[in-house]
Formats: C-alpha cells, sequence, structure tokens
C-alpha cells in the first residue's frame, strides 16, 4: 500500500506537470531552471526550488548537464500526476466508484500486528460499524487496476487518527469501503485499508472485513477476485 498523502504541494505539483508536458513523464527530457521559470511565471529561484522539492519527494530524478538538467518522473510523480487527474475526472465524471481486479497472495503480516492494536480496534469499531478479523487480504493488483487504484484519492475515505503509547506512535490510516467479488458473488462489507505509511508497494491492495476473508469466501493464493470501492 502505497502512501496515501500527496507527497508535493500545488505549486510543486503544477511543476511537475509542466515537466510532463515537456516529455519528462516518458523518456528524460532536458530543461532549464529559466524556460520552467518562464512556463511557471516564477523566477528562476523559485523553479530550482520547486525541482529540489520534488527530488527530495522522490518523484523526480534529475541529472545536470551542460545545457541544464535531464530530469525523469518517476513512478512516484506519475501517480502523484494521476491522482490529480482523476480528481478532476471525478469532478467532470461524477465518479463514485473504482472497479480493481488481482489475484489473492499471501501478506506480510504487517496487517495482522496493526489492526489488532487497540487504539486502531476501537475506532474500527466505531466508524466501520464492525470489528475486523485480526489480518489482511492481500491482493496482487493487475496492471489496469494498478493504474486505476489512483481513483481512490478522489473518493473521500474513513479516517482513522493515529495514535499513541508508552512506547511508540502509530500513524494515521484511510479507509474506502468495498465489495469483494468472487465468481460474481458479492461480499460486504468490507474495506480497503491504505496507511499512511507501508512496506507494500502500488500493486497491492489489504482489505479488511469482519471475517476472515479466504475462509469465508474459500480463497488461495493465485485465485482472481475483483474489489470494487466506493465512497464512504
Amino acid at each position: 500500500m502505497p502512501e496515501q498523502v500527496a507527497a508535493v504541494g500545488p505549486d510543486e505539483l503544477a511543476t511537475l506537470k509542466h515537466l510532463a508536458l515537456a516529455g519528462a513523464a516518458d523518456a528524460p527530457t532536458t530543461v532549464t531552471c529559466a524556460g520552467l521559470a518562464e512556463r511557471l511565471d516564477a523566477s528562476n529561484q523559485t523553479a530550482s526550488r520547486r525541482l529540489q522539492r520534488l527530488e527530495d519527494a522522490g518523484t523526480i530524478d534529475r541529472e545536470m548537464v551542460g545545457d541544464g538538467q535531464r530530469i525523469t518522473i518517476t513512478d512516484a510523480g506519475r501517480r502523484a500526476l494521476r491522482r490529480e487527474y482523476e480528481q478532476y475526472r471525478r469532478i467532470f465524471e461524477q465518479t463514485t466508484e473504482v472497479s480493481l481486479h488481482g489475484t489473492v497472495t499471501s501478506g506480510m503480516g504487517e496487517g495482522r500486528h496493526y489492526i489488532s492494536l487497540s487504539g486502531y480496534m476501537e475506532q474500527f469499531r466505531e466508524r466501520l460499524g464492525y470489528e475486523p478479523f485480526a489480518g489482511t487480504l492481500n491482493v496482487d493488483l493487475d496492471a489496469e487496476s494498478v493504474e486505476a487504484r489512483a481513483r481512490m484519492d478522489s473518493l473521500d475515505p474513513v479516517r482513522i487518527d493515529g495514535w499513541e503509547d508508552d512506547d511508540r506512535t502509530y500513524g494515521p490510516a484511510f479507509c474506502w469501503p468495498a465489495t469483494i467479488a468472487v465468481d460474481g458473488e458479492p461480499y460486504e462489507p468490507a474495506h480497503v485499508i491504505a496507511p499512511e505509511r507501508t512496506h507494500h508497494g502500488a500493486d497491492q491492495l489489504e482489505v479488511i472485513a469482519p471475517d476472515k476473508l479466504r475462509d469465508a469466501l474459500e480463497l488461495d493464493d493465485g485465485q482472481e477476485v475483483t474489489v470494487r470501492v466506493e465512497e464512504q
């Protein structure tokens, strides 16, 4: 599960858009601070700062060359742009559901540990309306769904607040109502959960539910499932 909070602000996102329009989303592209500043209607110093922030956020790679900077937009940068696109798409197309497809896979055990913590479990009961099974169903998304996943960011999630105990601080998470379909048979209630920080990549989805989904739906690794994600 990727980080769901935007890593760059609106000014940097606008800069990223200009870099993409210049071709940096497809191939390394040489730009100059002066040329970028002109496109942004800003100073050279402002353009330079924005490039530095984009690099620090991991949304671009850049290399200094004789005639400027050779810039490539990273996968993280492309996801940031796609999130923005999906938000506009929702405005104009009134998108309220995202359908994702993939195969069941074994998880890393990360979800089981965190879901069972009392600071999260109390909020799950109150805000989701059920107590989740202490574990998650992990789904490897197909290529099309990896791209479509960004649409989730245009749907309002149920927020699970961060909290702390005597030992450490735990970050917030985001939950989207979901229906799981196996061979056309739907299961609910369930939620896609996306912690703010995780070890998973954008090609994996974690789902929680009152039941152990593997048992309730008789799922094995490699079995295909459809997860329909909705707004809260």
